[in-house]
Parts: structure tokens; C-alpha cells; sequence
């Protein structure tokens, strides 16, 4: 009976200690845990807190001009070939409460915004921030305009080609654009295989007789360069694509007037997942297509992203015509652009490699100053044997849209400007470093 109990004791004690050391385990590992989330969530309290801080903030402050790269970056890929606007963050970080929507459950459940209008899914509240938005900024005529909204200014492209195409013609419209042209609207076009409309390639080799239609993105996207019309001939039709005609990419010297006109929340604000354009269109029957193609296509545009945009046009405006230098979301986009664009020459300089293009300096009316066009994309050329920039870059661990795409030699790259902070400090960095290579006599690799 002893020996019985002792094996027991010992038993019970064994089992004891084992779970005391399995409980131990996995209170140290929660400790853990909860102090690397502490960390992190410490960390992230404190750049919003850095960023609610400062009124005006200069990239020079996050992008140091002596290129030094953070320890790991070398081996980061970093990916320029979209144009996703994150770089305004930081701002709208700063922005707080401003900004912010709260949206009852009950609010905007018809698909109707205002059925007596052209554009029957159109809140008024963001027609009417539009409006003033381009009268305070003076890049854009509004009188006699009628608004129609979209998702982004891809549904917008498409709804303009529907309604600029002839219905009665045996073949498609042709459409085209002066190359380099934007590596979409290929794809756009031809991508439902249209009876309507069809991609016919570079604008200034187009001789075509008949019917046209030419999109002039101006600012240009891939290059950054003003744009007009290039085709003579009194038989085309144009949509201006002005998603950069914002006074952070380029000088505004006057209103755009033109019979279609195209902008989006993404480049205009940074706003890219909102999913929000805006065309301005003269013709009463125009608009009237596009708005029907619109609610073939989709029923019209999300009211609770219309919402958002409208309360973010409304924020940028006040404080413009606030005059208040310090809070001036274009102040902010302004410098932040002329700053990057300062660290992309030092860099392109300092490698040898590659050229950018140079812009006439322009008396900008809106900023009150003189000052270069500093595109949302760098139009990049890669000098001397490299025949493939997109695949070089690749190599180095950065993506880019090669030349090919926008209908030009593959010794191009365009490269995106709207990047994170970080992101485009490491890729700055690693530009600076890339040098020319050769092999001399001696069968030495030297460093040019």
C-alpha cells in the first residue's frame, strides 16, 4: 500500500511539474508577443503623432540628399511600375478628423442621386466641390459643362468612346494617340473587341481618311510633356485626358477649354482606391451617351465614394482660399514633387546611365511662381548599349514600364514619382550607385 502510494505521489508530482512547465512556455511566448505588438503599435502611434505634428511637411525631412540607403534595402525590390498615388499619405495623415465621413446605414440606398438630372446618379453635394474646385484652382472652364461621373477616368475613356463613335459607319472609328502614349489605352480600346472603335497606333503616322477620334493626354503621361492635338485633319474628334493638369505636376497658365475633358481623384488628390473621375463635356448629346453607357455598364457610380471625394475637395478648397500656405494641400504636393525630382537628377547624374527629360519653366497662376513642370512619371532613357532599360532596372531590383508599351523604343522606362516615402528613397539611392561597366585590355572589369 506504501509502494502503491509513492508511485501515485510521484505521478501526481511529475504531472504537476510538467504542466507548470508547459504554462510557463506559453505565458513567455504571450509576453513575447505582446511586446513586440506594443513595439509596433508604439511605433505607428508615433509617426501619426510626428505626422498630426507638423503643419507643413518637406520631403527633404524623409529623403536625405546624400542617398544613404536603410541596412536591408539593397536586396528590396522596389516597384515603380504603377502609378499608385501613396505618396500623399502623409498628408492626409496630417489632415486628421478633416476629412472624415460617417455614413448612416440608410443613407444613399437608391440608385437615385437626382433623377431629373442628365446625369441622374450624380450627387449634387460632389457636382457642385467640382466646380469650385476648378474655379479656385483656374484649370478648367465649368461654365456651360455638363458633369458626368465615373468609375476612375478608365470608365470614363470608355464611356467617350461609346458615345463619340458613329453607329451608322460599316467599319470601326479609328482611335488613336501621338506616341509615347499611355500603355492603356491600347488595351482599353480593343479590350471588348468593339464594332464601334477600334486602336489604329500612333497619332503622328495616322493618314487614315474619315472619322477619328484622338485622345491628347496633356501633361503627357509617360513623359510629362503639354500635349495638342496632332492629326490635321477636320474629320477627328478629341477627348483631352487632363488627369494631370494639377498645379503639383505642372505650371497652370489658364483654364483648359475643350468639348471633353477628363480628371480623376486618383492624381488629383491621391485618392486612387475612391475610384472617382469626372468629365467635363460640352456637348449636351455626348453627355447624355456617356451617362447611358455608364448605366449600362455599371448603374451608375458609388454615392458613398462621391461622398468622400466631395468632402475632400471641399477640405482642399477651403483651405485655398483660406490662403493658408502651411495647411495648402497643392503647397504640400508642390514641394514634395520638386523635392523628388531634385533627388532623381543628383541621382541620374551621380550614375552616368540615364537621362530624364528638361521641361521650360512656366509662370504657374494658381501658385503665384515660376517653376518647372515636375511630372507624376519619369520618362527615363537608358544611355549607350543598355537596349533594354525595363530588363536592366529589373535586374537591379526595380520595376518599371518599359518603352514598348507606350509604343516606343525599349531604351525607355517610365518610372512612377507617387510612391512612399521609403520606397522612393531606396530606389533614388540605387540609382545613384548604378555605373557604367567596361572590360579592359587586361580583361579587367573597370568602373566608369
Amino acid at each position: 500500500m506504501a509502494n502503491l502510494l509513492s508511485v501515485r505521489n510521484f505521478l501526481v508530482l511529475s504531472l504537476a511539474l510538467n504542466v507548470s512547465l508547459i504554462l510557463r512556455v506559453l505565458l513567455l511566448h504571450d509576453s513575447q508577443n505582446e511586446s513586440n505588438n506594443g513595439f509596433c503599435l508604439k511605433e505607428q502611434n508615433g509617426a501619426q503623432e510626428e505626422a498630426y505634428g507638423s503643419k507643413r511637411t518637406h520631403l527633404s525631412s524623409s529623403v536625405s540628399s546624400s542617398f544613404t540607403m536603410a541596412q536591408g534595402d539593397e536586396d528590396r525590390v522596389i516597384n515603380l511600375d504603377h502609378g499608385d498615388p501613396t505618396m500623399y499619405e502623409s498628408y492626409w495623415i496630417k489632415m486628421g478628423e478633416e476629412t472624415t465621413v460617417v455614413i448612416p446605414g440608410w443613407q444613399f440606398m437608391s440608385y437615385f442621386s437626382d433623377a431629373t438630372s442628365l446625369c441622374w446618379f450624380l450627387e449634387p453635394e460632389f457636382a457642385k466641390q467640382i466646380v469650385r474646385l476648378h474655379n479656385v484652382v483656374g484649370n478648367a472652364v465649368t461654365e456651360n459643362r455638363h458633369i458626368v461621373v465615373g468609375t476612375g477616368s478608365t470608365q470614363l475613356f470608355q464611356a467617350a468612346l461609346y458615345a463619340l463613335s458613329p453607329k451608322s459607319e460599316s467599319e470601326p472609328i479609328s482611335v488613336v494617340s501621338a506616341a509615347p502614349y499611355y500603355s492603356s489605352y491600347p488595351l482599353i480600346t480593343d479590350c471588348l473587341k468593339s464594332r464601334l472603335y477600334k486602336w489604329a497606333g500612333d497619332a503622328r503616322s495616322f493618314s487614315k481618311n474619315g472619322p477619328y477620334i484622338e485622345l491628347v493626354t496633356s501633361p503627357n503621361n509617360p513623359d510629362g510633356f503639354a500635349r495638342h492635338s496632332v492629326v490635321n485633319s477636320s474629320q477627328g474628334i478629341l477627348i483631352h485626358d487632363l488627369a494631370y493638369y494639377w498645379p503639383q505636376y505642372t505650371p497652370i497658365s489658364s483654364p483648359a477649354n475643350y468639348d471633353l475633358m477628363l480628371f480623376t481623384a486618383s492624381k488629383s488628390t491621391g485618392h486612387a482606391g475612391m475610384r472617382i473621375g469626372w468629365a467635363l463635356v460640352k456637348d449636351e448629346q455626348v453627355a447624355r451617351k456617356m451617362t447611358k453607357y455608364i448605366e449600362l455598364n455599371t448603374i451608375g457610380a458609388s454615392k458613398d465614394s462621391q461622398l468622400r471625394a466631395a468632402k475632400v475637395l471641399k477640405v482642399i478648397s477651403d483651405i485655398c482660399e483660406k490662403q493658408d500656405e502651411g495647411d495648402s494641400f497643392f503647397e504640400f504636393s508642390y514641394h514634395v514633387m520638386a523635392e523628388r525630382w531634385k533627388q532623381l537628377r543628383q541621382a541620374v547624374h551621380q550614375s552616368g546611365l540615364f537621362s530624364v527629360p528638361d521641361f521650360p519653366p512656366q509662370f504657374c497662376k494658381f501658385l503665384n511662381r515660376v517653376f518647372e513642370p515636375q511630372p507624376a512619371f519619369a520618362w527615363v532613357k537608358c544611355k549607350g548599349e543598355i537596349e533594354d532599360c525595363e530588363s536592366f532596372l529589373r535586374a537591379k531590383k526595380i520595376l518599371t514600364r518599359g518603352g514598348k508599351h507606350f509604343g516606343v523604343s525599349p531604351k525607355y522606362v517610365r518610372i512612377s514619382m507617387l510612391d512612399r516615402d521609403n520606397n522612393y528613397a531606396t530606389f533614388v539611392e540605387r540609382i545613384s550607385m548604378i555605373r557604367d561597366t567596361t572590360v579592359s585590355k587586361t580583361g579587367e572589369t573597370i568602373l566608369l
